[in-house]
């Protein structure tokens, strides 16, 4: 059977765990020729085995991205999953903080989206993909100062793209995920383990949070974006997709 993405060349960032590794996956599967990216090349080990090309790539880097896009395209489909979430408050934030939250959450995109419009817009049309957060203009949340702020700009981003790309074949839509399962939440819990008692209690706090009683999985985050990027999405652009197990009722 033919994949929903055959033929298509899809460039990822952010690819060598959680979400942007399970969608690379999940891209290949569906017949696309991919190009998975990370900054730590190491976490791209074993892609190659599902036929997809690995990257060394530092998004903050604006000449190496422009690069990176320049040699793999034209492409057909971006996914801008890279990103960082911090813990703080509007006084706890640091200049450092708010510079890199913005450097990598949103700067980033800018310049990946920036360095592949043209080559789609030239072979009649695209799919972009970013990755905000149900916790931005969508809900506040505790201790998610900058990431909500960060994650709000990447919605008003996604939008403005779509209006100003509708009439060129050009789309692009956001997912707005509530508390996934990945090895980022991970580090999260382990941070929070001395406050929370043990790491045991720090995640059962994130779980508290879902209505469903659970996290959600790389993959179910992973079928979204496919479904963005491939065919039967066409009619959909300049939305943020909430995908939070019912966090936001």
């Amino acid at each position: 059977m033919v994949g929903r993405l055959a033929g298509k060349r899809c460039f990822v960032t952010a690819a060598g765990q959680g979400i942007g590794r399970a969608t690379a996956l999940a891209y290949a599967a569906e017949g696309a020729s991919v190009v998975a990216t990370d900054r730590e090349a190491a976490k791209l080990a074993g892609l190659e085995a599902s036929g997809i090309e690995c990257l060394a790539l530092d998004v903050l880097d604006d000449a190496a991205v422009a690069a990176a896009i320049a040699n793999a395209g034209p492409l057909d489909v971006l996914f801008n999953c890279a990103g960082f979430v911090h813990q703080n408050t509007i006084e706890t934030c640091t200049d450092a903080d708010w510079n890199f939250g913005f450097a990598l959450n949103v700067r980033s995109m800018w310049q990946t989206i920036r360095a592949a419009l043209p080559a789609m817009v030239a072979k009649g049309g695209g799919s972009i993909v970013n990755m905000s957060s149900a916790c931005s203009s969508v809900k506040g949340a505790p201790n998610r100062f900058l990431y909500g702020t960060t994650k709000a700009a990447v919605i008003g981003l996604t939008k403005s793209v779509a209006t100003e790309y509708v009439t060129r074949g050009v789309r692009c839509n956001c997912l707005c995920p509530g508390t996934v399962d990945t090895p980022s939440l991970g580090e999260r819990v382990a941070a929070n383990a001395a406050a929370a008692g043990s790491l045991e209690a720090a995640r059962a706090a994130f779980v508290a949070r879902q209505a469903m009683g659970r996290l959600a999985t790389a993959e179910e985050m992973a079928a979204l974006v496919v479904y963005l990027s491939a065919p039967e999405s066409t009619f959909v652009t300049g939305q943020a997709i909430v995908i939070d197990g019912g966090w936001t009722l």
